[in-house]
């Protein structure tokens, strides 16, 4: 039976990279392509519920959407496919990497993770880099990534974040099985502008400073050429932490006085 696949991303419809990972995808099963109308970075989770969205296909099964990778997985599985699931959702491939705390900004990772909630095998794949970008290693796994995830399947509520090294800067040395790593905090900056009307403006700065380069996790798979392969889960609950906060509730209850 063939494979239904569904693919999107953040970075807009006409990216590149998505182009590519939907070519090679096609060795898996029927694909369709719906994303972004134009560039959609750092929209994390978002969903349009102001405004109506529209969807149009630009090409034989690539459709184009005004609003966010979220937005687009909920059009392609509940209107363009009428509610039948794909088999499968692949979100990408994503101009520059989506490492360690990042992953909560990118709109590429969100798109796998609204898979995951609607009970759809799903991954998101990166390529680490900077223009021009080359994604055809990064396709090519994602081909064999696909047809393992359909074979073998992904706990409930899981969803992959992939990330690939640079091959202009480095031979690919094997795979990781990662966890997040995290950005030292006291980097992030604000700048203060004036616009022509004098205004006051404001940039976020993007970056912090660096990563805490803890190990086992993906930046450190980066640095040592492997492509990261890192689960999430959408239960974000510690349990750890649920018992420690017990013994708050008890004295929340105490009362005053």
């Amino acid at each position: 039976m063939n494979k239904v696949v569904l693919v999107t991303n953040d970075d807009g419809v006409y990216s590149p990279g998505l182009s590519l990972l939907s070519d090679a995808l096609h060795a898996i099963g029927e694909v369709y392509v719906v994303a972004p109308d134009r560039e959609r970075n750092a929209t994390s989770h978002a969903l349009t519920l102001h405004r109506p969205l529209r969807m149009e296909e630009v090409r034989s099964g690539i459709f184009s959407v005004n609003g966010t990778p979220t937005d687009c997985v909920n059009l392609g599985v509940l209107s363009l496919l009428h509610g039948k699931k794909p088999d499968l959702i692949v979100a990408g491939i994503n101009k520059g990497a989506n490492l360690g705390e990042d992953v909560t900004y990118s709109g590429t990772v969100a798109a796998a993770m609204e898979g995951a909630i609607f009970g759809i095998p799903s991954f998101a794949v990166s390529q680490l880099g900077e223009e021009p970008f080359q994604f055809k290693e990064a396709a090519a796994f994602a081909v064999r990534l696909a047809g393992l995830v359909l074979n073998e399947g992904l706990e409930a509520g899981i969803f992959l974040n992939v990330n690939v090294p640079d091959p202009l800067k480095t031979k690919i040395t094997g795979i990781r099985i990662t966890g997040l790593d995290r950005r030292i905090s006291d980097g992030r900056s604000v700048l203060e502008n004036i616009d022509p009307r004098g205004r006051k403006c404001y940039w976020i700065g993007v970056h912090g400073k660096g990563w805490e380069n803890r190990v086992n996790t993906d930046c450190e798979a980066m640095k040592e050429g492997a492509v990261s392969i890192t689960p999430l889960h959408l239960n974000w609950a510690q349990e750890g932490v649920m018992k420690r906060l017990d013994r708050w509730r008890d004295r929340l209850l105490e009362q005053p006085g």
